[in-house]
């Protein structure tokens, strides 16, 4: 297994050389053309004053630009910490500093967003993928100084690589920190298990930043595959790009099939290319499932991961039994067991619920800056809890049946109550706010916002939803809104979120 991030380009270029790597748009590159812009952006890194270990903040929509900046900090030794792009100002103003980052590169797009971060930050170095301006340097411009690394980086496995950030349960994100060991395994274990190599051709819309995507971009490197990535998503745009490009794996979140299901244009594209899909990020009912099967004319194989694990714990193997409504198995070098709500020490036996535990080289490392939080979640012993609940079978296979705790996922996204909470609590009209989830047949689960006015105000559903688009990503805001005169709680005053829904008649 290589050493560090930073030599997968090299080993790919090594042994693939101009073999097609990687289409985005109209735009195609060879193995060896991404090596040498990553070396040639990770010495403009250098000469911008980026140092080994220091973190560099990637911020921007999917491109081939991103993937060359992800390579290219890990590739001077410096952390990586790549943000969801859907994230406000004010939340990237937080994870800059959570993670005192004082380089960020990011997308044109979001240029504007981080107009006011100096002020706010240590920020010093701004690089966008579009123009240069007062404000910023360019991407291109960087390139074009065709720098070569002078240094090689004191890297180790075991040392840090990634600062991930996921919704924090007390109201703000936490950054998981992941090794350069967890994050290679983990991109050549799921790699391994789907018998992805050099004769695939990926299609994928999801979010660079996310786990799922990374370890399609980490296999592209170790294992030779080629990748046609796209912005976003949409149903037809992918439809023809898996045609056009005789693509033999689209990987996705469940909402992604739902459209393409959806879509009146499904009969009209010739997806026989396809050799197998997958699907994560969130569980699919059986009956999507079948559906995806049967119109696509291929297998359907789920895997389940999360940001503490750099990416997968379980999934099926492609030459084995693949068992619908269950995430699969652990993937190698590492464990999976359910243990007792209560006491994490006791396993359950086959078939009984408890909570889904994993552990091996594929754990963070820790919460950055937060050893509380740590500590609730990774257990000395090296087991880390996932919030999930569960059984398994005596295969080994694992099936979630809810969560533990009251965190929501919609279209695949994690989001906390307590975080929406927070910015509903800053709103002047509002006396007290509880956020509970809701069944949605299209994303899962979304949140919804229980509101008590303060006496004498008056408030919309949509007033409340734009407050917090201000303040929160758009996939973090409830998507409903339902005024009350009080909400459940306990004895000593804790709202009772599970209880929130007894609510729902009386609106």
């Amino acid at each position: 297994m290589l050493k560090h991030l930073g030599l997968l380009s090299q080993h790919a270029a090594k042994k693939f050389g101009d073999k097609d790597a990687l289409l985005f748009g109209n735009q195609s590159f060879s193995f060896q053309e991404l090596h040498d812009m990553i070396e040639k952006f990770g010495a403009g890194l250098t000469s911008l004053g980026v140092k080994e270990k220091d973190v560099v903040t990637l911020y921007g929509s999917n491109s081939w630009e991103w993937i060359v900046s992800y390579f290219a900090i890990a590739r001077i030794g410096a952390v990586i910490n790549p943000v969801n792009t859907m994230l406000t100002p004010s939340e990237i103003i937080y994870v800059v500093n959570d993670c005192r980052a004082q380089t960020i590169i990011c997308s044109e797009d979001k240029i504007e967003a981080l107009k006011d971060i100096r002020e706010h930050t240590q920020i010093r170095n701004i690089i966008s993928f579009g123009k240069e301006t007062n404000q910023c340097q360019s991407f291109s411009s960087i390139l074009a100084r065709n720098l070569s690394i002078k240094n090689e980086p004191n890297v180790s496995p075991r040392d840090l690589s990634t600062i991930a950030y996921t919704s924090g349960t007390t109201g703000h994100p936490k950054g998981a920190m992941q090794s350069h060991e967890a994050v290679i395994l983990n991109g050549s274990m799921t790699s391994q298990l789907h018998m992805r190599g050099t004769d695939d051709i990926v299609v994928s819309a999801l979010p660079c930043p996310h786990v799922y995507a990374n370890v399609l971009m980490t296999g592209m490197m170790m294992f030779g595959t080629k990748l046609i990535l796209h912005r976003n998503f949409d149903a037809d745009t992918i439809f023809q790009s898996i045609k056009a490009n005789k693509a033999t794996i689209f990987d996705g979140v469940p909402t992604m099939y739902m459209f393409m299901l959806n879509s009146p244009n499904l009969k009209n594209y010739d997806l026989s290319s396809l050799k197998r899909c997958y699907v994560g990020g969130q569980t699919m009912p059986v009956a999507t499932m079948t559906a995806v099967e049967k119109e696509f004319g291929v297998p359907l194989i789920e895997l389940w991961g999360m940001t503490e694990i750099a990416g997968l714990g379980a999934t099926f193997p492609l030459f084995g039994p693949n068992k619908h409504g269950s995430i699969g198995c652990a993937i190698p070098y590492c464990d999976l067991k359910i243990a007792d709500v209560d006491d994490c020490s006791k396993q359950m036996n086959i078939g009984e619920v408890g909570e889904l535990m994993v552990k091996g080289p594929i754990t963070m490392m820790g919460y950055f800056g937060d050893d509380e939080k740590t500590q609730e979640t990774l257990e000395s012993d090296g087991w880390l809890h996932s919030g999930d609940l569960a059984k398994m079978d005596e295969d080994g296979c694992v099936y979630i049946v809810d969560r533990k705790k009251d965190m929501i996922i919609t279209g695949g996204y994690n989001v906390y109550p307590a975080e929406i909470e927070r910015v509903l609590a800053a709103n002047p009209k509002v006396a007290l706010a509880a956020v509970g989830k809701q069944g949605d047949q299209l994303k899962g689960e979304i949140a919804k916002a229980y509101i008590v006015l303060k006496e004498g105000e008056e408030a919309t559903e949509e007033e409340i939803i734009s407050y917090c688009r201000e303040e929160l990503a758009a996939y973090k805001c409830p998507r409903k809104v339902q005024f009350v005169k009080d909400v459940p709680k306990t004895s000593t005053g804790k709202i009772m979120r599970r209880e929130l829904n007894t609510l729902d008649k009386l609106g």
